[in-house]
């Protein structure tokens, strides 16, 4: 069976953080593992406090995976602070690790921060030229390249930004925009679009999280990269489409729905 770990936080509601990276590796058959370095008392509706892990205690979460297991893929997403950036960089250094997926995490779904701002400049010195793919979103992607995005030419031009910032490849969400949902990754030489129809629903807790995770469990059973962003696409629209209508706020997506149809299929 093939592995994934998640270098994350933990969403206790569910829907987000490790706990959506670790469904959604379950549900493409691949072992889940992780990494938790902050612990976030939130839910559907609000961010209530934010507890960051120790450095030393996250380094040595990672190393217990590396000494015993192993990955096929590693997926991190909040990294609240440049001390967390700087421990995981270290990992990563030291461990080598193929298929590094970065979901550069900077708020919560109703706009809370996950990040230190004054920690963008750590994450572009040490997490992003480790990134073999690194997803943000339109804000994201505007703090990271310092543009603002407001059309798709923008996100080209974010898009070669970022990545002379020394990741592999990079994959713009446009989820922000109106209209279809379109996808932007760029491998340095070459645009490719992933677009679907937008999904009206409240309910896209986690949505970030669940794609990046996504990328990162296809990655790990082997498919290139172009073809894990489309499989992911895939998976995260089905479970934006039978979102769960759970708590008050914005609600989780359902990362079972189609294992629940199916059954684990290749």
């Amino acid at each position: 069976m093939k592995k994934a770990l998640t270098i994350a936080g933990s969403d206790c509601s569910g829907g987000a953080g490790i706990q959506a990276d670790l469904k959604t590796f379950s549900a493409h058959g691949v072992f889940g593992m992780s990494a938790v370095v902050s612990v976030v008392a939130e839910n559907t509706s609000r961010v209530i406090a934010v507890e960051d892990v120790s450095p030393q205690m996250v380094g040595q979460q990672i190393d217990a995976v590396y000494e015993d297991i192993g990955t096929d893929a590693v997926k991190i997403g909040m990294l609240s602070t440049g001390a967390l950036m700087k421990t995981v960089a270290a990992k990563l250094d030291q461990y080598r690790p193929a298929n590094v997926v970065i979901d550069p995490v900077m708020y919560a779904k109703n706009g809370a921060p996950l990040m230190d701002p004054d920690a963008i400049d750590a994450l572009i010195k040490y997490i992003l030229p480790r990134a073999d793919l690194i997803t943000p979103n339109i804000p994201e992607a505007e703090k990271i390249a310092g543009m603002k995005i407001a059309d798709e030419k923008d996100m080209e031009q974010a898009a070669k930004l970022i990545i002379k910032m020394g990741c592999s490849q990079v994959l713009i969400k446009g989820g922000h925009f109106q209209g279809d949902a379109l996808d932007l990754l760029y491998d340095g030489r070459e645009f490719f679009r992933f677009s679907s129809p937008r999904i009206n629903t409240k309910n896209t807790h986690g949505t970030g999280c669940t794609l990046s995770s996504a990328i990162a469990a296809n990655l790990a059973l082997g498919c290139p990269m172009k073809d894990a962003v489309e499989k992911a696409k895939n998976y995260v629209t089905t479970a934006i489409e039978h979102a769960l209508p759970i708590g008050k706020g914005h609600g989780p997506t359902h990362h079972f729905y189609d294992l629940y149809l199916h059954g684990l299929r290749r």
